[in-house]
């Protein structure tokens, strides 16, 4: 039986992302919310709503049996997790299956794998993806760390097995350091994660962040839709991602796309999955996979014309891909603006009631938001509220309309990031596409002096 009800796992604008998809498929939406989402968007346009605890996430968005009970009572045959929250929870996305609801996701076993980073290394270099230098495996004692970095050369990185968003990260650029910074790692994993695993890696000097994004019917069929460049980033959160990346040749597109894609179809890959890379002199090295849709995603689909939310839940159903690799056209170039309820250059939060809103409008010109006037943002969860994208037929082209709509956007009663991305649209460096992953921290600094 074809998927008929999906209930939504998720909030803001992914959300509405997903009901709209769903709806334009003729699929009825299942909205689920917190206290403190009863007025959001998704849960107005959604066929049928229902709250699943108080505001905290870990009461509602995070809380599995609350999830589970409402797909039961609302008759939902199907469940998409979005990113964030539960969309990486292979233990949630196996207690899907075992209720007999289709999992729009990847199959939970690959979810696993993909999750603990030193087992994602181990099985990207067994699939033939490039690996940066580094330990093989969880470092069990300093001594052992010591001989790796002695092996692959200072500086080197001290990571995390689990979690991400910069915490458990440490970079050590003499053997001195090495004891200390284990050690502050692992304090820091076990804080936030809950693990104190850590691994060690060569730790690159000024890096593009450049991922692909494939897909995969499950049965050994997969494709890739090229690379997005997200290097403008802050605290290793992305701020900004443009498709193709101003760096990547048309035949490194096609090697490395090449690569993923075959990664994928050995694996038996179902579903969206993006693999990232940090980039230097012309070479790629594996970081990690994100086996989810990515926040991102409007900008591959604004360059192929491809539905990706559509194709997940078209996949979920058992259907076989809907183009081949040889159909997927990439043309012009899009960028992605993150517009945060933030300082745009304390950072503070900056929650609140929304007095004005206007979308930007105009030819190739997209705003993902669940925002109206009226709407009251939450401080409970992330501090995006809307994503403007942006596509034009040169990568020149793409920027002078951006300004234009960043000019265009309103969004008054809180602050916002808006102001942030028209200066960096100023910046020559990011007109020339000439930055790295440390250039807009150190941007950052300059502002500030």
């Amino acid at each position: 039986m074809p998927v008929s009800r999906l209930l939504i796992a998720n909030r803001g604008e992914i959300a509405l992302r997903i009901h709209r998809a769903a709806h334009e498929m003729g699929i009825e939406t299942v909205a689920v919310h917190s206290t403190a989402d009863a007025d959001a968007m998704h849960v107005r346009l959604a066929n049928h709503a229902i709250c699943i605890g108080p505001p905290a996430a870990s009461e509602s968005y995070l809380n599995t049996a609350n999830i589970i009970s409402a797909a039961e009572i609302s008759g939902a045959d199907a469940i998409h997790p979005g990113y964030g929250f539960l969309s990486e929870n292979a233990q949630f996305a196996e207690i899907v299956e075992a209720h007999d609801i289709v999992w729009i996701g990847p199959k939970p076993e690959h979810i696993r794998t993909m999750g603990d980073k030193v087992e994602a290394k181990r099985t990207a270099g067994a699939l033939g993806l490039p690996l940066v230098p580094g330990s093989d495996g969880a470092i069990e004692s300093v001594e052992e760390a010591a001989r790796i970095a002695e092996k692959i050369g200072y500086p080197v990185i001290i990571k995390a097995a689990s979690g991400g968003g910069g915490r458990g990260m440490k970079v050590c650029n003499s053997p001195d350091q090495l004891d200390t910074l284990i050690k502050q790692a692992g304090s820091e994993a076990k804080a936030a994660f809950g693990d104190d695993t850590v691994y060690l890696e060569k730790y690159l000097g000024n890096p593009r962040h450049i991922e692909f994004q494939i897909f995969g019917d499950g049965n050994g069929n997969a494709v890739h839709l090229g690379e997005r460049d997200c290097s403008l980033q802050r605290r290793h959160q992305k701020v900004l991602e443009e498709a193709p990346s101003p760096v990547i040749t048309a035949e490194d597109r096609a090697r490395m796309g090449g690569i993923v894609a075959k990664a994928m179809a050995d694996m038996g890959y179902r579903g969206a999955g993006t693999i990232e890379f940090l980039w230097e002199n012309g070479e790629f090295y594996f970081i990690e996979m994100n086996t989810r849709l990515q926040v991102e995603h409007p900008v591959t689909e604004m360059i192929t014309g491809v539905d990706l939310v559509r194709e997940q839940i078209r996949v979920a159903d058992g259907k076989p891909l809907s183009f081949t690799q040889d159909e997927i056209q990439f043309t012009g170039h899009a960028i992605e603006c993150r517009i945060n309820a933030e300082d745009p250059w304390t950072f503070a939060p900056s929650p609140g009631l929304v007095t004005a809103y206007h979308a930007a409008g105009g030819m190739h010109v997209r705003v993902d938001s669940g925002l109206y006037a009226g709407y009251k943002i939450p401080p409970y969860y992330d501090s995006m509220i809307a994503k403007l994208i942006v596509y034009g037929r040169t990568r020149e082209g793409c920027i002078m309309r951006l300004r234009r709509a960043l000019e265009e956007m309103v969004i008054d009663g809180v602050k916002t990031s808006i102001p942030l991305h028209c200066a960096l649209m100023q910046e020559p460096d990011v007109l020339n596409g000439d930055y790295s992953i440390k250039w807009l921290e150190d941007w950052l600094a300059k502002q500030a002096s």
